[in-house]
């Protein structure tokens, strides 16, 4: 049976409206409204999967059946390099412990070699934590413009910004504080750790 309060706590959780909730999983609002109530006795498989995604959790975990279960978005691809442009696709879901999953917003998967010598490489899976500024030297996913995402250290320095590859084939950046300004250039979330994926 539909765990009601699991439910109502995952969407206050992550904002949802009904409305959203209605739309990715193809339901009634009025539908929506008796899972949040308690008052519906079966889901079809099908509607369960797709509530669980928006929730960004499990369906057994929405029918009560485990103990804690989180799963994080993967969202679209970030190059570890330039010119790859950022996409906000969802490519599908990561488990993630309790504890992970307050220190953590969102993964992102790594296209390219610049990090390497960070111990980041092509194809692994960088959790990010969502947020407007770093320290100097820490590891953030950084747009620059509108649509181009890199994931580079960030060193402050003299009114500017070096975005640092961790490989010596790959050029560092620098943006002064107009560039950062005009362009823009923004840092969108502090990397946690990377998975690697084989």
């Amino acid at each position: 049976m539909l765990q009601n309060q699991i439910i109502k706590a995952r969407k206050k959780q992550l904002h949802l409206k009904i409305e959203d909730i209605a739309k990715a999983t193809g339901a009634s609002r009025p539908s929506v409204a008796r899972w949040l109530a308690g008052d519906t006795q079966r889901i079809s498989q099908e509607k369960l999967q797709k509530l669980a995604e928006v929730l960004q959790t499990t369906p057994d975990h929405l029918l009560g059946q485990d103990h804690i279960s989180t799963k994080k978005p993967i969202l679209g691809i970030v190059k570890a390099g330039y010119d790859m442009y950022a996409e906000e696709n969802i490519l599908g879901y990561e488990e993630v412990t309790e504890e992970e999953s307050r220190q953590g917003d969102f993964y992102l998967r790594v296209c390219g070699d610049s990090m390497v010598n960070a111990r980041i490489c092509d194809g692994d899976l960088l959790y990010v934590k969502s947020c407007s500024d770093v320290e100097s030297g820490q590891i953030a996913i950084v747009l620059i413009g509108d649509n181009e995402a890199t994931v580079k250290r960030v060193i402050k320095k003299n009114h500017l910004i070096i975005l640092e590859a961790a490989n010596p084939n790959v050029e560092n950046r620098y943006f002064s504080e107009k560039e950062i300004e005009e362009l823009p250039v923004r840092i969108i979330g502090r990397v946690i750790y990377n998975k690697v994926c084989f």
